[in-house]
């Protein structure tokens, strides 16, 4: 237990009702009664070593990481780092380094497609090689290290452009983190990331930019089973751009970039054919400048749509996209993959709770109203409280597209729910009479992704029926939200059990419920 677990099992344990004298003489029977062992706190400090020890390890390698990803790309081209590994050692490590690509391989399938390494995925492949060498493993991984950084070297100026890029792509992900379900922030991050960048590094090019989704083709299939979508762009596009779809059989290199997974670059788009002007009153001889189009990636490295820059509305003709301008902007495409599906995952997690509570609501009459919160970021390292969904005692729903944000310093009546979040663990309060379960909802490390908080008015407990089917609720919400943070991790492909899972899309979430509710009845029969 950690200090805030420890603290709210004793508050839950011991009421609100309770005397001081009576909290002294359970402190005291506690002091009395535990008991450790020696050998139990060995194991408890040889435990907190190993965690120390790992998160360690886990910045070491993520340090490397970054200085050996000058270009702030997010990846790492797999044949250039074999290359520079197969001298580890004056050469004498190429049988380990063999075996470990090959486990490697076998652990991250698309790495033989791609070539190439995550940050998740080169430290594992330092791991595997460290294994493959006889000694000490830890010794071997500090060797490794050594031995890379001094395979990369970087100026001045690529540090500092270096580091520029990295802020510019983690306020993509902040963006992420911070918007609820709302996209719109991402997208200026994404443009405003691209126009930093191009001002900084890019010869001040004037650009426009665009982001297009793959979706499935419902209207005409005849021209093809899915079509791209343009659901953001920089704003003197929009009037041309905005909503516009991308059929196969109209012109344009996208659905090339998509086929190929490669960026595709048209240096004098005038010269070429084949490009699709969405500003058809642009005239002819304005119709001049360099086109770029990169495929976005999944954590799968599946495509699920493209980012496009162009400048047409550049005055300079001879302008041309550099070889680390590119790679910066496969960058931008990594950092926006990430993001969306960030929120993809929050709004699957959200689908789960309103299938949890549409499910729940028939059957625990005595429950007055559900709020359900996400856990966000908030300022200066602390987290805030994003109120995402908020359920009367009819169970009609209202959810909150815009976010009521809620901080611990200007919510005090309500510090239970952050106490609720700080201890991962059920905290039960009483305010003004209302009785309030708050119920954490867990990611894969057991900390705090989202509370409900559940008002029973003034009842103190719910009758042993309904508090049984909001166990049930309960328990089948945490596995189906487990369910979708296991599915976002990159060597993970998802497991159907349902045929409904099959051809449902992001939107049918929910479904994971049932199929968990189905399974448990399965196994009590």
């Amino acid at each position: 237990l950690t200090l805030p677990q420890f603290v709210q099992l004793m508050d839950n344990f011991v009421g609100e009702d309770i005397s001081l004298p009576t909290v002294k003489r359970l402190t005291a029977f506690i002091k009395g009664e535990y008991k450790q062992t020696k050998e139990e706190k060995m194991k408890q400090l040889e435990k907190v070593h190993h965690m120390s020890h790992m998160a360690q390890r886990k910045q070491l390698l993520e340090t490397l990481f970054e200085k050996w990803d000058s270009s702030a790309c997010g990846f790492l081209d797999l044949k250039e780092v074999v290359a520079v590994l197969s001298r580890f050692k004056g050469g004498t490590g190429k049988v380990a380094l063999k075996k470990a690509k090959e486990q490697l391989c076998s652990r991250y399938p698309q790495l033989s497609r791609v070539g190439k390494l995550s940050p998740k995925a080169f430290q594992t492949f330092l791991e595997l090689i460290a294994s493959e060498f006889t000694g000490n493993e830890d010794e071997t991984i500090d060797n490794l290290v050594r031995f890379l950084t001094t395979r990369v070297e970087k100026s001045h100026t690529e540090s500092l452009q270096s580091s520029a890029r990295r802020k510019w792509l983690q306020d993509i992900q902040q963006a992420a983190e911070t918007s609820g379900t709302s996209m719109e922030p991402v997208y200026k991050a994404v443009f405003k990331a691209l126009s930093q960048d191009m001002e900084a590094h890019g010869d001040n090019k004037k650009i426009s930019a665009y982001i297009a989704l793959l979706e499935e083709n419902q209207l005409s299939p005849e021209q093809g089973q899915a079509v791209l979508r343009y659901v953001a762009c920089t704003a003197d596009d929009a009037p041309y751009v905005l909503n516009q779809v991308l059929h196969r059989d109209m012109k344009g290199v996208s659905f090339a970039a998509i086929d190929q997974g490669q960026p595709i670059y048209v240096p004098r788009v005038q010269f070429h054919g084949n490009i699709h002007f969405w500003n058809s009153d642009r005239p002819e001889e304005e119709r001049k400048g360099l086109l770029l189009v990169l495929p976005l990636h999944d954590a799968r490295w599946r495509v699920f749509g493209i980012l496009g820059l162009d400048t047409l509305q550049d005055q300079c003709e001879k302008s041309i996209f550099l070889a680390h301008e590119i790679t910066f902007y496969e960058g931008v495409c990594h950092a926006f993959s990430k993001a969306y599906h960030h929120i993809c995952m929050r709004e699957n997690v959200l689908q789960v709770a309103v299938t949890a509570l549409d499910w729940l609501y028939p059957r625990t009459p005595s429950i007055h109203s559900v709020t359900t919160y996400l856990v966000a970021p908030g300022k200066d390292k602390n987290y805030a409280l994003y109120k995402m969904i908020t359920t009367d005692n009819t169970g009609r729903k209202e959810i909150h597209r815009s976010p009521v944000v809620l901080l611990r310093e200007e919510n005090l009546l309500r510090d239970y729910l952050f106490k609720c979040t700080d201890s991962s663990e059920v905290t039960l309060t009483s305010i003004h009479g209302e009785h309030h379960i708050a119920v954490p909802l867990h990611d894969l490390s057991r900390q705090t992704l989202g509370i409900f908080d559940i008002s029973i008015g003034q009842h103190k407990k719910l009758p042993p029926e309904e508090q049984k089917n909001l166990q049930k609720m309960l328990k089948m919400a945490q596995a189906a939200c487990s369910e979708i943070l296991q599915r976002a991790l990159e060597e993970t492909e998802p497991t159907h059990v349902l045929e409904a899972e099959r051809v449902a899309d992001a939107r049918h979430a929910g479904i994971l419920f049932h199929r968990f509710m189905l399974q448990e009845l399965r196994e009590c029969v």
